[in-house]
């Protein structure tokens, strides 16, 4: 059995894109279907059985329609080639209220074939064209509909955490007595694991977070443990695999360094032993590229312009089609030297640049042991020539020059 397992897709993340003149819509959506179509592409010319999406389908709670119906064309073309695909509700898909519908409840209310759902913790036995897959789910879950209020009642903030804690592993646990043993299981889950490596979404977190730790998730009832909710991919544990797909699109320059893509996971039952043999192999998709460029200028700097178009022009080959950020620092004395149009025209084969510049000040040399009030400014002098280890031949010369202006001075 060949399960493909994603997550994070965050339909609307618009940040670093462009409107489209023609249909009003961000070009980043563009971006980020792109890679929802390469997924969907794999599964149908790769002989996958089930498609595992691990919550998290759009940016927003209340998704627009438009981003809605792209989503829905995608789970179409997996439906239509008799590809289940098993949805997981994520933090991002719940409603503000309680009595609202979830971003994906769609798909149930109209019961669209081949389309599973999972807004509570259930176990679904999927029928695929290689036998039956036990999905147990564990969706993102509100403290409300884990804990009574007589539960959370004069409860400090680590306490309630214990407690979901404790009404999370109990969800597991659960599961793992329900499942038939002789059938491949899969437990996917919505949830932040303690331990993980956070990536993005610590800037896109809605409200506070409840975790597991790695030992209450790793059951080995399970032959795979499927993670959403972090977005840096990552494989917590081997045996049984614990692992985050990861967002399925670099979202911020959080995601510069971080390869993207989806999972695939072969489960083989050995007839004869019952035995089953589990592999699983990241599967990278073609994204939109994330740069940064930094550049440190200093009063050598002649002409920090030529400085910085070098920087540029050495990264030009990954420049192309990318998301591009150029930071540069520069001492405020040599602000006027930059030629802002020039760095722009260097930038234009960029997707999208921004450029920020931080201005260093010149700290004032020390006086030693000697207060600004007491200093003579001949001493000052003195003091500024050593820190700025000028010549001995020159220190007399301007020591000489420094002297004769302060008795004309006082003259």
């Amino acid at each position: 059995m060949r399960v493909l397992h994603f997550a994070d897709l965050h339909l609307g993340v618009e940040n670093y894109g462009h409107i489209d003149s023609i249909t009003g819509l961000s070009t980043r959506l563009d971006d980020i279907l792109s890679a929802f179509d390469q997924v969907v592409d794999y599964a149908l010319s790769n002989d996958i059985d089930v498609v595992l999406f691990c919550g998290d389908a759009y940016r927003s709670r209340e998704p627009s329609q438009t981003q809605q119906r792209e989503f829905a064309k995608r789970i179409n073309r997996l439906s239509n080639s008799s590809i289940p695909i098993f949805l997981l509700i994520g933090n991002h898909d719940l409603p503000n209220a309680m009595g609202k519908a979830t971003s994906t409840e769609i798909f149930d209310t109209l019961a669209v074939k081949n389309v599973y759902v999972s807004s509570r913790p259930e176990i679904y036995p999927i029928p695929t064209k290689h036998g039956v897959v036990q999905i147990a789910s564990l969706p993102w879950l509100r403290r409300s509909v884990l804990l009574s209020k007589e539960d959370t009642k004069n409860l400090n903030f680590e306490q309630l955490n214990q407690r979901m804690q404790e009404s999370l592993t109990n969800i597991i646990v659960s599961h793992t007595t329900n499942l038939d043993p002789d059938l491949p299981a899969i437990l996917a889950a919505h949830i932040w694991v303690v331990g993980a490596t956070l990536g993005t979404e610590k800037m896109m977190t809605i409200g506070q977070e409840h975790a597991l730790l790695l030992s209450n998730v790793a059951n080995p009832a399970f032959d795979y443990i499927a993670l959403g909710h972090i977005h840096k991919r990552q494989v917590l544990l081997s045996n049984p695999p614990v692992v985050y797909a990861g967002s399925l699109e670099r979202l911020d320059f959080g995601d510069e360094d971080d390869e993207k893509g989806f999972y695939v996971i072969d489960i083989d039952c050995e007839r004869k032993t019952g035995k089953k043999r589990v592999t699983f192999d990241f599967h990278p998709t073609n994204g939109r590229r994330f740069l940064t460029i930094n550049v440190a200028l200093t009063t050598q700097d002649t002409d920090p312009t030529i400085s910085i178009l070098t920087a540029i022009s050495e990264k030009k080959d990954r420049i192309k089609d990318a998301i591009v950020r150029l930071q540069f620092s520069l001492p405020a004395e040599i602000e006027g030297l930059v030629k802002d149009n020039e760095i722009r025209n260097a930038l234009k084969d960029a997707y999208y640049f921004t450029i920020a510049r931080e201005f260093k000040r010149e700290s004032r040399p020390r006086l030693g042991d000697w207060t600004a009030a007491e200093i003579t400014p001949l001493d000052a002098l003195k003091v500024y020539l050593g820190q700025k280890k000028a010549p001995p031949e020159r220190v007399k010369e301007l020591i000489e020059y420094g002297q004769r202006l302060i008795e004309e001075s006082h003259s």
